[in-house]
């Protein structure tokens, strides 16, 4: 009995030195070169965040909604609250665009539809490929010319354009706030995710997107998130005022972010709760992108809510301040309504 108690104390010590050999952890001798072993990345291996499995959502049923409110919100990387999700080590495009790449998750076509005129309904758009997603993003194939010192072309030939998320500085949530009255509790839930990116359109380097004040008619030709012809809007934001040139008022149109393509966020969570995120403070926290997504550890502005007009927010309040003003006018209304539930 002896004699295999020793004997399974001697396997357990062995494997030990096998694997701080393996990891090269505390190791006395120096790496071979012509050593297949790679040397580990720091004095342990991070298992936490690869082993980790979704915490899926208590079921809900609709007899049980006593309220819901849909948002849609964007969230900007440049602010100092979401610079972790432009992390170069851990960018947030660059994970979306991996798991698409590596089929883990499905790219919604955001192009609005006569069955889905905003574009961002989930049973009404259509799949995306990868050359379809990459081409939206600039990832394409270019055309490189060479020249001769005529300035004449001599060669052509395409080449792979490579994409950096860095680019892509927005996203945008749409997301619902339910208040289940089985399990009394009111809570926000993702329904998708989407990047934004200002649209290259061809040939728009040669428009003039100057246009007088009385031929203003607060549309958005290229945002497929614009309201329709018919809404009636005080004034378009796209439009932003200048001062007057020659006695004449005019303004400048500009080409709002639009989505590239949607994300079913119940689907990402499969893969963001394996991917860390980066902390500047602590590099051990131990936080996932679902934890940053679940917990609600970003910031971000309303730039939409459910009416019956489908108006956006900038379709009726021009000024920029005044529209951040009206986005917390409404987080504080979904806020009221469950502390009015409540009597102290």
């Amino acid at each position: 009995m002896q004699k295999v108690c020793l004997f399974i104390i001697g396997a357990f010590f062995s494997n030990s030195v096998c694997g701080q050999d393996i990891v090269l952890n505390n190791s006395v001798n120096p790496v071979r070169k012509d050593s297949l072993v790679k040397p580990l990345d720091g004095h342990y291996r991070n298992t936490d965040i690869e082993n980790r499995k979704v915490v899926e959502y208590p079921s809900l049923r609709q007899v049980d909604v006593a309220y819901r409110k849909r948002v849609w919100r964007e969230i900007d990387v440049r602010e100092k609250m979401n610079e972790v999700l432009a992390s170069p080590n851990a960018r947030l495009m660059d994970i979306l665009v991996n798991a698409i790449q590596a089929g883990e998750l499905t790219a919604y076509d955001p192009t609005p539809s006569k069955d889905n005129p905003t574009g961002d309904n989930f049973e009404f758009m259509p799949r995306m490929t990868v050359d379809e997603v990459m081409a939206r993003l600039g990832g394409d194939s270019v055309l490189v010319e060479e020249f001769n010192e005529n300035n004449e072309v001599i060669s052509s030939k395409y080449e792979s354009r490579a994409f950096s998320g860095e680019n892509v500085l927005k996203f945008r949530i749409k997301e619902d706030w339910i208040f289940d009255k089985q399990r009394s509790v009111f809570e926000p839930r993702i329904v998708g995710i989407a990047p934004l990116i200002v649209p290259m359109i061809p040939g728009m380097e040669s428009v003039d997107l100057t246009i007088s004040s009385e031929q203003n008619t607060g549309g958005d030709p290229f945002d497929p998130f614009a309201p329709k012809d018919n809404a009636v809007v005080e004034k378009s934001a796209t439009i932003m005022p200048v001062p007057v040139v020659n006695n004449e008022a005019i303004s400048i149109a500009t080409i709002d972010p639009t989505p590239v393509f949607w994300i079913y966020f119940p689907e990402a969570r499969h893969v963001f709760v394996n991917k860390e995120v980066m902390n500047r403070h602590n590099a051990s926290t131990g936080l996932s992108y679902d934890d940053i997504f679940v917990k609600r550890i970003f910031t971000s502005y309303i730039v939409k809510q459910d009416n019956p007009q489908d108006l956006r927010v900038k379709d009726y309040v021009v000024n920029d301040i005044d529209r951040l003003y009206e986005a917390d006018r409404i987080k504080k209304t979904i806020m009221d309504w469950e502390q009015d539930l409540w009597s102290y």
